[in-house]
C-alpha cells in the first residue's frame, strides 16, 4: 500500500448515488480511469500491475490514475442502504460522466477488469468523445448466457444467506484467478489469491449483490462495438472463464482499431496475475498514442494525447516477451494504418 500513500480519496455525490475515486499521480497529466471486477476494488484489482515497477513507470509518466469504485466497494465502505434503488449498467456507466465532469476532465484512457470492462465499454459507447482508448481485461459484451445467469444467481443466493462464505469466495476466485494458482492438495495458493481472498472479507454481501445484479441484467452490447472508434486492447488469460467472451468482443470490434493478447497459463485477472505480461503489449500501444516509457526521468507529458499508430513491433513474437512469458497476439494488418 505504500505506493499509494500520497493518494486522495474523493468521494462524489451523483445522480445515481455516491462514488469513491482514488486519484493518484499529477493531475496536469492526461487522466486514465479505472473500474475492477465485482466485489474488488483498485487495490485488489489493480494493486499487482501498479507494483510492477516499469508498469508504474510506464503509467504514472503519462497518466494521472482516477481509480473508481463501483458503489460500496471502496475500502472500509458501509452497507447500502436497502431502500436505495438498485443500479443498472447504464447508471453505473452514467456515473462516470458525472465523475469526469466533477474532475474537470475531458477525454480520458480507461482500463477495466471483467465487470469493470462492460460498464467502461458501455460508457465509451454512450460518451463517445469522452474516451481516447479502451485497455479491457477479460471483457463482456454479451447479455449472460444461460450457464453465467444460473452461475451468478447461485452467488446470489449465498450473499443473501450466508454472505462471504467459504464456498462464495471460492466461485469468485475461479472467477478471478488460473487453477494453477488457487493452488491444491499439493500446492498452497499463491500470495496474491491469499490477498485477494482477505480483501474480499471487507466486503459488504448487500454492496456486492447490488453490483452482481446490475451485471447478471446486462444487455448485449456487441452491435454498438463496431462504432467505436477508440484504439481498444484486449487481454485475456486463456484459462479466464470469459476467454470465449473476449474472444468474440473482439471480432467484432473494428479491426483497424483493435488488438488481442492472450495469455496462457493465466486465469481472468491478468492485472493481478501475471502483470509483467501486460507491459510490452501496454508500451507499444502508448506509443500509438506519442506516448512512452523513458529511460530515465524528465519532463512529464503534459498536452493532449493525439492518437497516430501503433508499432508494428507489437506483431513481433520477440517484443512480446514470448521468451519470459507464453504470449499470443492477434492483430489485423489494418491496425497499422
Amino acid at each position: 500500500m505504500r505506493f499509494y500513500k500520497s493518494a486522495k480519496e474523493h468521494v462524489i455525490q451523483t445522480g445515481h448515488g455516491s462514488v469513491s475515486v482514488i486519484v493518484y499521480g499529477d493531475r496536469d497529466k492526461p487522466a486514465l480511469i479505472t473500474y475492477p471486477d465485482l466485489a474488488l476494488n483498485y487495490v485488489s484489482c489493480f494493486q499487482g500491475l501498479f507494483f510492477c515497477p516499469e508498469a508504474a513507470y510506464l503509467l504514472l509518466h503519462n497518466f494521472c490514475v482516477y481509480h473508481i469504485s463501483p458503489p460500496g466497494h471502496e475500502l472500509g465502505a458501509a452497507s447500502i442502504y436497502p431502500e436505495d434503488p438498485i443500479l443498472t449498467v447504464d447508471d453505473l456507466a452514467d456515473q462516470i460522466i458525472e465523475i469526469l465532469n466533477y474532475f474537470g476532465l475531458g477525454a480520458v484512457m480507461c482500463m477495466g477488469v471483467t465487470a469493470g470492462a462492460y460498464i467502461l465499454t458501455l460508457f465509451a459507447m454512450k460518451y463517445r468523445e469522452r474516451v481516447l482508448g479502451l485497455i479491457l481485461v477479460s471483457p463482456l459484451c454479451k447479455a449472460p448466457s444461460w450457464t453465467e445467469w444460473f452461475y451468478n444467481k447461485v452467488m446470489l443466493n449465498l450473499l443473501y444467506y450466508y454472505g462471504m462464505c467459504g464456498l462464495l469466495k471460492e466461485c469468485l476466485l475461479q472467477r478471478y484467478f488460473s487453477k494453477e494458482v488457487r493452488g491444491s492438495a499439493e500446492f498452497p495458493e499463491s500470495d496474491t489469491v491469499q490477498a485477494c481472498s482477505r480483501s474480499l472479507d471487507e466486503r459488504k454481501s448487500a454492496n456486492i449483490s447490488r453490483f452482481l445484479q446490475a451485471i447478471n441484467r446486462r444487455p448485449d452490447i456487441t452491435d454498438g462495438l463496431k462504432r467505436l472508434r477508440c484504439r481498444t486492447l484486449i487481454f485475456v488469460g486463456e484459462n479466464s472463464p470469459f476467454h470465449t467472451e473476449a474472444i468474440h468482443m473482439t471480432s467484432k470490434l473494428d479491426r483497424r482499431y483493435s488488438a488481442l493478447v492472450e495469455v496462457q497459463a493465466c486465469g481472468s485477472m491478468v492485472t493481478e496475475e501475471q502483470p509483467h505480461a501486460m507491459l510490452i503489449p501496454l508500451e507499444y500501444f502508448m506509443m500509438g498514442y506519442g506516448l512512452y516509457r523513458p529511460s530515465q526521468m524528465n519532463s512529464s507529458p503534459r498536452s493532449p494525447l493525439s492518437p497516430s499508430c501503433i508499432s508494428p513491433e507489437l506483431l513481433s513474437p520477440e517484443s512480446m516477451g514470448l521468451k519470459l512469458k507464453p504470449i499470443k497476439t492477434r492483430i489485423s494488418p489494418e491496425y497499422l494504418k
